[in-house]
């Protein structure tokens, strides 16, 4: 189930991705919620997701905590 989560997760993140602080507030929720695998496993999509939209860079800062 938790692996279910995670790939919600992106799924969401993909849908929210027009507004940077809507993106950046479904991070921080995903934080909470997720298992630190699957945060690391996020981050590395995350990086990968955002590399071509700068406007989202500021959600980073919820995943180095």
């Amino acid at each position: 189930m938790a692996r279910a989560m995670l790939e919600y997760t992106k799924t969401v993140l993909q849908k929210v991705s027009f507004d940077a602080k809507l993106f950046a507030k479904e991070v921080k929720k995903a934080v909470s919620r997720l298992l630190p695998s699957e945060i690391e496993e996020l981050k590395i999509w995350i990086m990968q997701f955002i590399n071509d939209k700068p406007e989202l860079q500021q959600s980073l800062i919820y995943l180095k905590a």
